[in-house]
């Protein structure tokens, strides 16, 4: 029987990432971790490195109302490493002892500014709701992008911090979100402890358009999966226009684990008073007439809210030693399948896709420690 249960506000997070070293019942830190040894000359993309690391996938699973299943146990996962079934070592879905840090990707650019005074007022329950402040455990940093990306706030755990450079943002200009996941991953402080504990994650608010990074899509969707970062998006993407860049932020957090919210979509069918009028560009808004314009709008990106912070507060921990087996072949990223074989219908399994086995921990992150 599978109990679902509505997003609460979240509490923090458990550990979530590739690779970490065996430790019964605890989550590793850097001091203990040990990194493989690899093979003599032989290229890093080439090897496969074969040890007694285990790898640890959070995983969050939802009905077909988008509601999460709360009740799960390690018997009903499945995981498959590159199509090899592997035994499950460890399983948690302890919420309490669960720590993130968490980089807010603010998008500052002309397309936020439709409505930004009420994305601001949400960012801000957003920042406070995963940084409560009174507890070490929680921590974040904010950067911001438009015609350049920029780390406003470096990582800290006082989430005032965060909210004051908000309410100062001033949408306009162009959209470096490539740079923005960039400087996410090499350019702040680092807590101590991670990338075991806490777990990284990253939210980003924007449409993910991008006009104007020297990065790539496929620099920096590799650089998050090696600094083990998940990401969420909540889609500032206006109702009724079209979104051509739509698959980037879904290519982002499907990838690495996470979600897309979109809370401006569809939101307006239901309201009297809208028409649709043409505008510039060939695309279609609904101009506000008598209806709840505003209200639809905030009880939208509300939801989104919500939704992020269940996901992130709402997942199993599964972790493994691979067994690669006899035949193996060297693999520079390994593709993982979490699957519920007595999947009921509607249940939707979320996982990041892979791992590297020689990832570096530490991920490139520059500047001192936050302790």
């Amino acid at each position: 029987m599978f109990r679902s249960l509505v997003a609460a506000p979240v509490l923090g997070l458990l550990l979530g990432l590739p690779v970490a070293p065996r430790q019964s019942g605890q989550l590793a830190s850097p001091q203990t971790a040990s990194p493989p040894a690899a093979p003599q000359q032989e290229e890093p993309t080439t090897r496969i490195v074969i040890s007694h690391a285990e790898v640890i996938v959070p995983v969050t699973v939802t009905d077909d109302k988008g509601k999460f299943v709360s009740n799960l146990e390690a018997k009903d996962f499945r995981i498959l490493d590159e199509n090899r079934p592997q035994k499950i070592d460890y399983f948690s879905h302890d919420s309490k002892q669960q720590a993130i840090v968490v980089g807010f990707l603010i998008d500052s650019s002309n397309a936020s500014r439709i409505h930004w005074e009420t994305y601001r007022d949400e960012i801000l329950e957003l920042v406070f709701n995963l940084i409560p402040g009174d507890d070490p455990r929680f921590s974040g940093y904010l950067v911001t992008y438009a015609n350049e990306a920029e780390v406003a706030v470096n990582t800290t755990h006082d989430s005032e911090k965060i909210a004051v450079a908000v309410r100062r943002m001033r949408p306009g200009g162009g959209a470096a979100f490539y740079d923005a996941i960039y400087l996410a991953c090499t350019n702040r402080s680092l807590v101590k402890g991670e990338p075991y504990e806490p777990r990284r994650v990253i939210v980003v608010v924007g449409d993910g358009h991008d006009s104007s990074s020297k990065k790539t899509l496929e620099e920096v969707l590799e650089l998050a999966k090696r600094n083990l970062v998940t990401i969420y998006a909540i889609s500032t993407q206006a109702f009724g226009f079209n979104n051509e860049t739509e698959d980037v932020l879904e290519r982002l957090t499907r990838e690495t684990g996470g979600h897309v919210e979109y809370p401006l979509n569809s939101l307006y069918k239901d309201v009297s008073g809208y028409i649709s009028t043409p505008r510039d560009a060939g695309n279609y808004v609904y101009e506000p007439g008598t209806g709840g314009y505003a209200a639809e709008v905030a009880a939208g990106i509300t939801k989104a809210i919500v939704g992020i912070s269940g996901d992130i507060s709402t997942q199993y921990i599964l972790r493994y030693v691979p067994d690669y087996g006899a035949d193996v072949k060297p693999r520079v990223y390994r593709r993982i399948k979490v699957e519920i074989p007595d999947l009921p219908a509607g249940i939707t399994i979320r996982a990041r896709d892979g791992y590297y086995p020689d990832a570096i921990p530490t991920g490139g992150y520059v500047g001192d420690v936050v302790h």
